[in-house]
């Protein structure tokens, strides 16, 4: 074709909302035309580069016995509602209805699809193992789209379905995408980590994350240098104090009450009462997703954890069996445990009470007194406090060994998600009546 025939609508200056060099360059280069917030038409020489990737993954894809399929964008809410995320999986999910008020939702992912599939056309062991998978397009309804392409509503993603008969299979087929990814992300020339995840909406048991390794990325990876430990740092897993209460001997001073007035931070507290941040206790009310839709406060947990650490709310999600959870408001506090914000401890607290693992390094704690313009020395949470459960509550720092090997501090480095393995276990199979007959003519799921 020649080139005065050619759509290549090139730009000298970069667009004003153009933030990342590759946003700003696709358009620069005529790849790309915003249409509106998270909305983009691929022009022809960004189609042409997004076809090359395309072919890699589909010779990749089909190298594992994988087949293609094209399953439709807008989905049936009945399928949700069958496993039970058409409530949970979150204001992303965009919902819609048609001329008939029934409702429908554009997919940000193809789950019950490919089981409402499967259950109708698969009824013998006879039949699997199968994996299929699609390139299509996908929607979600992102609170704040940004960096162009990298954080879009509309965008399109290579998605794959595997079906076993046996938890070996299922394994052999995880072992084998994850290896598919590898060559995927090798052959387009990215330096990339393949990391521990968490699962999020999608649910299993494990999963694999890939990361482009870049400045710009949304995402914190966490990683050792000594040995393979990679992980998200939303995933990653602190090491427990090699500590604990049995280490520490001697009689204890008793609770003292000192007045605060007006010193709610840790800064604050640090600063008027002399003391250092790792010697201070943070307890953080939240409720749960659950709590939020029933417009109740009663499932109020507490947070514990060392003053000069920050939580990790989806570890806490995941060990509370929550959806998700958030701070709870002042006014939901003071509502329901009549207590202020800034003062709030451990002592007397009449609620479930979580405490970060590091929390049993020591004994003596300054803590919240429960009381407006009060905090307390010498808090031993053992004898002074009623611990519903300790665990990894707080998100991993540069200062922490390796939670593997354990010789070496954890490094600290930014990714783009450009890839996740699952292995879903039977969690869809089972919330959808995907059966089949064994050898033994036995239905199983």
């Amino acid at each position: 074709m020649r080139y005065s025939a050619y759509h290549l609508p090139t730009l000298k200056e970069s667009p004003a909302e153009a933030e990342l060099a590759s946003h700003q360059l696709m358009i620069r280069a005529g790849m790309i035309r915003k249409l509106a917030a998270g909305l983009y038409t691929i022009l022809p020489f960004g189609l042409r580069s997004i076809r090359k990737v395309e072919t890699i993954i589909r010779e990749e894809m089909d190298k594992t016995g994988a087949l293609e399929v094209f399953m439709p964008s807008l989905q049936p809410s009945e399928l949700w509602h069958e496993t039970g995320r058409w409530l949970h999986y979150g204001l992303e999910l965009l919902r819609v209805q048609d001329r008939h008020g029934r409702e429908f939702c554009y997919g940000p992912t193809h789950e019950e699809v490919i089981t409402d599939l499967v259950r109708g056309d698969v009824k013998s062991y006879k039949q699997l193992p199968l994996c299929f998978y699609q390139i299509q397009t996908k929607c979600r309804d992102e609170i704040r789209p940004r960096f162009g392409l990298m954080r879009s509503r509309e965008f399109s993603m290579k998605d794959a379905y595997s079906f076993d008969a046996t938890d070996e299979e299922a394994n052999d087929r995880y072992l084998a995408m994850i290896e598919a990814y590898d060559h995927i992300f090798t052959r387009c020339g990215l330096e990339f980590r393949s990391v521990e995840a968490d699962s999020g909406a999608i649910g299993g048991d494990h999963s694999r994350e890939y990361m482009v390794l870049a400045e710009s990325g949304e995402d914190d990876i966490a990683f050792c240098s000594s040995c393979n430990y990679a992980a998200n740092t939303e995933k990653a897993v602190v090491a427990p104090p090699k500590e604990n209460f049995s280490t520490e001997h001697g009689t204890l001073p008793p609770i003292e009450e000192v007045s605060t007035p007006l010193i709610k931070t840790i800064e604050e507290v640090c600063a008027f009462l002399n003391v250092l941040p790792e010697d201070t206790i943070k307890c953080l009310i939240y409720e749960t997703d659950s709590d939020a839709e029933k417009e109740t406060h009663q499932g109020l947990v507490a947070l514990l954890i060392r003053g000069d650490r920050e939580v990790n709310e989806v570890k806490l999600a995941n060990a509370l069996g929550a959806q998700a959870v958030a701070l709870a408001s002042d006014e939901t506090i003071f509502k329901a445990l009549t207590l202020t914000t800034g003062f709030i401890g451990p002592v007397g607290l009449d609620i479930p009470i979580y405490a970060d693992n590091e929390l049993k390094e020591k004994r003596r704690y300054i803590a919240g007194a429960n009381k407006s313009d009060t905090h307390l020395k010498n808090v031993d949470l053992k004898r002074d406090a009623t611990i519903t459960a300790y665990g990894d509550f707080r998100s991993i720092e540069t200062s922490d060994p390796c939670p593997m090997c354990g010789e070496k501090t954890i490094s600290l480095c930014r990714g783009i998600e450009v890839g996740h393995v699952f292995k879903l276990g039977t969690k869809y199979s089972e919330a959808m009546n995907a059966n089949f007959l064994n050898a033994n003519g036995k239905e199983e799921t």
